[in-house]
């Protein structure tokens, strides 16, 4: 069995309530609502010859690591004025596919993680995504009209996307994946295939209607019923979220569906039961990926909770079970600067933006120079801030919806038009606590204030005790007037996570100080 919790279900309107810790709604009188999601034959293949695009050869993937790590270089050496020459280095490594992008979920909350569960049993087990695809294609050159392979080969191109931050597999897999659908339509792997993928690429939409699809024929799926918790949880619906973790906890249980069923539990602000869930399942946890995916969970809930200590005992644990797991480098560092040693959380920001030069590790590190202050940070801090847009391009080249990660980093550190006009894009597609967020601070700063503050209190209303969430809220509340609703909300972040931010830390306490003067 799943870890049930003791609490009897809760009516549809009280689990999206949550908790009713103060600090974690800021003084809020607001109703809660739900949060809900906007109004919603292939062709036998030419040849049986299988296609180099999609068998190529597994060195590509470590010269794609070479190339992204001379662009990070490049972008280090090279000031905000040469974004042009970076953008056309990085175009150059689009050409020969040497791109990498992550949709993992994250500290601002882009998307809820996909765990392992998306492969086949057979590759979680190998430990080596690489060898696992490099005998599928030997497999496919031997068997080209083997359905089942080009099914799996799919979803190990979606896994190595996650995994090494690299979207030119998305179409790859797509390729496969419809390859195997026209030699066996509507088989189960292949449509299993297309949730994953269409989740990974931020289309929440059709990875339900995928989900959804499967399991009509097969209500016991494991992945399917992983993938239509994680599509609702990203449409904001999370009653029906909090419902599908049900099922599938009743249904399947095991390490992808706790792991779900526990992040639905801290949306709805109950962290204590996402604990023990994600405790039990680290418990339960034997392969390498799913004890350093369990393990760095649990890290990120504990840093959202500002204790920092429990933190790096997590992050420690998963980097045990793989040194290379990216979610759990960039929480150690952020763990670290909560604690105070800015000198090591920098060192690890670099060595991971060495190795994925991604946009939201790129925005932490430049942040963490920001703070540092040292001479030629400022300078440091904008070339990392001039890649994300570049980076954002590649991924979009390749099918990623990269709207809301736009809207987090051009609000703070690009085009604040630009921010907004992303914001709304994606609030237009779905409603969830992280859009809301979005807009509202993509509204602030803007001037945008009286629009602002009912998306301010949206993403707060769920009881998800998230400390950017408070301090965006918080200076929302200033800016339209309501001083003492924005101490209280300022006063909630720091309290709740004091290092949630290098800069928006800083930024709200100096909020407070101008508040408590002008009492």
């Amino acid at each position: 069995m799943a870890p049930h919790t003791n609490d009897s279900e809760p009516d549809d309107r009280s689990a999206e309530r949550g908790g009713t810790d103060s600090s974690s709604s800021a003084g809020s009188s607001e109703p809660v609502t739900e949060f809900l999601a906007p109004h919603e034959d292939v062709a036998e293949p030419e040849s049986t010859e299988t296609e180099s695009t999609e068998t190529e050869s597994t060195a590509a993937p470590d010269e794609r690591v070479a190339a992204v790590r001379r662009v990070a270089a490049a972008g280090r050496r090279w000031r905000t004025a040469q974004l042009a020459g970076v953008a056309a280095l990085l175009a150059i490594a689009l050409t020969g596919g040497s791109i990498a992008y992550g949709a993992i979920r994250d500290h601002g909350g882009t998307t809820v993680a996909a765990a392992s569960n998306a492969m086949s049993p057979a590759l979680l087990t190998s430990g080596d995504i690489d060898s696992s695809i490099a005998a599928l294609q030997t497999q496919l050159r031997a068997q080209p009209r083997d359905y089942g392979s080009w099914a799996t080969l799919g979803l190990a191109y979606v896994e190595q996307a996650r995994t090494k931050g690299d979207p030119s597999r998305y179409p790859q897999a797509e390729k496969a994946l419809k390859r195997s659908l026209a030699l066996r339509p509507g088989n189960e792997q292949a449509v299993t295939g297309q949730a994953a993928l269409a989740a990974a690429r931020h289309d929440f939409k059709n990875a339900l209607k995928y989900a959804d699809q499967v399991l009509a024929e097969n209500p016991y799926s494991q992945n399917a019923l992983s993938s239509r918790i994680d599509a609702l949880v990203e449409l904001g619906r999370y009653t029906d979220a909090s419902k599908a973790a049900d099922t599938a906890d009743s249904r399947r249980p095991g390490v992808p569906v706790f792991t779900r069923y526990a992040y639905v539990h801290e949306l709805r602000g109950d962290v204590k039961t996402a604990r023990r869930v994600l405790e039990q399942a680290l418990a339960t946890s034997t392969t390498p990926g799913d004890i350093s995916y369990v393990a760095a969970q649990l890290g990120q809930l504990a840093w959202n909770q500002g204790d920092y200590k429990t933190a790096l005992t997590y992050y420690a644990r998963a980097l045990a079970a793989d040194e290379n797991y990216l979610p759990a480098l960039e929480g150690r560092a952020l763990a670290q600067y909560g604690s105070g040693d800015r000198a090591a959380a920098i060192e690890g920001m670099e060595q991971v933006v060495a190795r994925y030069p991604l946009p939201q590790p790129l925005v932490q590190l430049g942040e963490l120079y920001e703070d540092r202050g040292a001479e030629g940070d400022r300078a440091k801090a904008h070339d990392q801030y001039a890649l994300v847009d570049a980076w954002i391009a590649l991924a979009r080249a390749n099918g990623v919806n990269a709207d809301l990660d736009t809207a987090l980093a051009a609000a703070d550190h690009g085009d604040g038009a630009a921010a907004l006009r992303a914001a709304r894009a994606e609030w237009a597609r779905r409603h969830t606590v992280h859009t809301a967020d979005a807009l509202a601070w993509a509204l602030h700063v803007n001037g945008k204030d009286a629009q602002a503050l009912p998306y301010a209190r949206q993403a707060t209303a769920t009881g998800y005790r998230n400390a950017s969430f408070l301090y965006h809220r918080g200076m929302i509340e200033r800016a339209t007037g309501h001083a003492k609703d924005a101490r209280t909300s300022l006063e909630a972040a720091l309290k709740l996570n004091p290092g949630f931010s290098p800069l928006g830390s800083r930024e709200a306490r100096k909020a407070l100080k101008s508040l408590e003067a002008t009492k």
